[in-house]
C-alpha cells in the first residue's frame, strides 16, 4: 500500500503549508523552503529518475489476489505555482456537510480556484436500491469492502483531474475512506485492512490534506435535527449521536483534524468551516470571516492509566533542529509514525514577514529527502523524542505530548497538552479533559517552547534562548533584565 502511494509521489511533490500567527489569530500562507533545503529536495533528473523508478519497481511487494488500489498521497503536485488541496467533510447525520460543501465551492470559485466535489459513495450505492438492514453479515462486510474500493477509484479520478488542472484546485470529499470504519466492528475492520493489504495509517494521515468534522445537529442542536430532506437518512437522535462520535474517532490522529461544533448558530458554523480551510490553505481572509480559534498549551502532571482515556491514537514523534540561515530563523524535521509507518515534515519559522508576527512553512518530505536533510542537524540542540497521544472528548480535539529520553534533564517527565479552541472562560474549562491533572496554562511561555527545551546549553548562559513577544508582562521584565540575550519575536510550538 505504501509503495503504491510512494510511486505516485515524486521527490518534488511536496505539500507546503505555512502558518502565520498574529496575536490570537492564525493565518496560513504558502512560501518556499530555504535554498539549502530546496537543494536537498531538488528533483532528480535523467539517469537518477530512471534508477529511482527501477528501484521502486524492484522493491514493490507482489500484488495481492485482489486488484490493488492506488492511494494517492496528499501534496502530489508537480507545479510549485499552484495548489491541489484535498479535504474531507465528515460527521454524523445532519451536520451541515451538504451546505458546507456548497459554501466552500462558492467561496473558492469566487477566488478563481477550480473546485471538484467528490460525491458520497455510500449515498450513490444506497440510492440504487440497497438497504443495509436487509443484507446478511457476509453481504454487509463485502458491501463495505467494495464501498471503499469504489470510493478510492472515484476520488483518484478527481485527484488526477486536480493534478492536471492549470489553476489552484480544491477537492472536497464528502466523507473519506476512514469513515467506513464507523459502520463496521473493529475486528472486521482490521480483517478487511489485512485482507486487502491496506495500511490504515497511510489511508488516514497521508491521503488527504485536512479533515473537517461537522458535528451532527443531534449533538448540541437537537431542535434542528431532521431526516426529512435526505432520502438515505433514517437515524434517530441517539443513533445519530453515536455515528457522529464514531466518524470523528475514525480520523483521530490525522495531523490536520478540525472539529466544527454547534457552539454557534448554523451561519457562523459555516463561516468557521470556511475559515478553517482558508487558514490551512494560506488565504488571507481579512475581515471577511471572523478569526475565532487559537492554539492553547497546558502543563500536565501525573498521567492517569490508559483506561481513563477515551479512544486514542498513539504516535512516535522525533524532532531534529537544523542549522538555519539566520539568527531569527528556525528549521526542524519531524518524523511521525505508528506501527513502523512514517510521515516526514520539514518546518521553517521566520519572524516579521509582510507585517505578520510569525510565518511557518511546513513541507511534506519523502524518506529520502528526510535522510538528506538530517545532515544539516544543529549540534546545539538535543533530538526531541515524544509519544503523542491524540484523542477527542467533548467535541474537542487534543494532542498530548509525552517527552521521552534521551534528552535534556529539563524534559524528564514533561507532558504538554495542546488544542485549538475559540472558547473562553467556563465554556473552555468545561470542555477540558477532567481525567487529566492540568497544572497551568503555558500558552506562549518560553520555558515550554520546544526550541528552548531542546537547547543543550544552560538557559542562564546561552544566547540562543528564544523569547516570545506574546508572554505579557513577564516577557517585558525579562527583556529589560536580559538585553544581552538574542531576541526572537515569536513563540515556538510543536507540530
Amino acid at each position: 500500500m505504501a509503495t503504491a502511494a510512494d510511486q505516485l509521489m515524486s521527490p518534488a511533490a511536496l505539500a507546503t503549508i505555512a502558518t502565520v500567527s498574529n496575536g490570537q489569530q492564525s493565518l496560513l500562507a504558502t512560501t518556499a523552503l530555504a535554498p539549502s533545503a530546496a537543494a536537498a529536495m531538488a528533483v532528480r533528473n535523467g539517469q537518477e529518475q530512471q534508477e529511482l523508478v527501477e528501484s521502486q519497481k524492484s522493491t514493490s511487494p507482489k500484488p495481492s489476489p485482489m486488484p490493488s488500489l492506488k492511494l494517492n498521497k496528499m501534496g502530489s503536485v508537480s507545479s510549485k505555482e499552484k495548489r491541489v488541496y484535498k479535504i474531507v467533510l465528515t460527521g454524523g447525520p445532519c451536520g451541515g456537510k451538504t451546505t458546507g460543501q456548497s459554501r466552500l465551492c462558492t467561496f473558492f470559485e469566487n477566488l478563481g480556484w477550480k473546485v471538484f466535489r467528490v460525491p458520497e459513495t455510500a449515498t450513490v450505492l444506497l440510492s440504487g436500491g440497497v438497504k443495509f438492514s436487509d443484507l446478511t453479515e457476509k453481504e454487509a462486510y463485502k458491501f463495505q469492502e467494495n464501498l471503499i474500493r469504489t470510493m478510492v477509484q472515484i476520488e483518484n479520478t478527481y485527484f488526477e483531474l486536480g493534478n492536471s488542472s492549470t489553476r489552484n484546485c480544491l477537492i472536497i470529499c464528502d466523507r473519506g475512506v476512514m469513515d467506513a470504519s464507523a459502520y463496521i466492528s473493529k475486528d472486521k475492520w482490521e480483517k478487511m485492512m489485512a485482507g486487502n493489504k491496506w495500511n490504515p495509517v497511510e489511508m488516514r494521515d497521508n491521503r488527504y490534506n485536512q479533515i473537517l468534522h461537522l458535528v451532527s445537529a443531534a449533538n448540541g442542536a437537537e431542535d434542528f435535527y431532521s431526516t426529512e430532506d435526505h432520502a438515505c437518512r433514517s437515524e434517530g437522535v441517539d443513533l445519530a449521536r453515536e455515528l457522529d462520535y464514531k466518524s470523528a474517532a475514525a480520523w483521530v490522529g490525522h495531523p490536520y483534524f478540525d472539529v466544527i461544533d454547534n457552539s454557534t448558530n448554523f451561519e457562523a458554523k459555516m463561516n468557521r468551516l470556511i475559515e478553517s480551510v482558508c487558514q490551512k490553505v494560506g488565504i488571507d481572509i481579512g475581515d471577511r470571516l471572523q478569526a475565532t480559534s487559537r492554539k492553547l498549551k497546558y502543563l500536565v502532571a501525573m498521567l492517569p492509566p490508559d483506561s481513563e482515556f477515551p479512544p486514542f491514537q498513539d504516535f512516535d514523534v522525533v524532532h531534529h533542529y537544523l542549522q538555519s540561515g539566520g539568527p531569527k530563523v528556525q528549521a526542524r524535521l519531524r518524523k511521525r509514525g505508528q506501527k513502523s509507518h512514517w510521515s516526514y515534515i520539514h518546518t521553517q519559522r521566520r519572524p516579521n514577514v509582510h507585517g505578520q508576527a510569525r510565518i511557518e512553512v511546513k513541507t511534506q518530505l519523502t524518506h529520502r529527502d528526510y535522510m538528506n536533510l538530517l545532515a544539516q542537524r544543529d549540534d546545539a540542540h538535543f533530538t526531541i523524542y515524544k509519544k503523542r497521544r491524540c484523542f477527542l472528548i467533548n467535541n474537542q480535539y487534543f494532542q498530548l505530548d509525552i517527552y521521552k529520553e534521551p534528552g535534556h534533564p529539563r524534559c524528564k517527565g514533561l507532558v504538554l497538552l495542546e488544542t485549538y479552541s475559540s472558547l473562553t472562560g467556563d465554556a473552555l474549562k468545561n470542555c477540558m479533559p477532567k481525567f487529566l491533572n492540568i497544572v497551568k496554562e503555558v500558552t506562549g511561555d518560553p520555558d515550554y517552547s520546544m526550541f528552548n527545551l531542546s537547547l543543550k546549553e544552560d538557559w542562564s548562559t546561552t544566547k540562543k534562548f528564544c523569547r516570545t513577544a506574546t508572554h505579557g508582562k513577564q516577557h517585558e521584565q525579562q527583556m529589560q533584565q536580559e538585553k544581552q540575550k538574542q531576541y526572537h519575536p515569536y513563540d515556538d510550538t510543536s507540530d
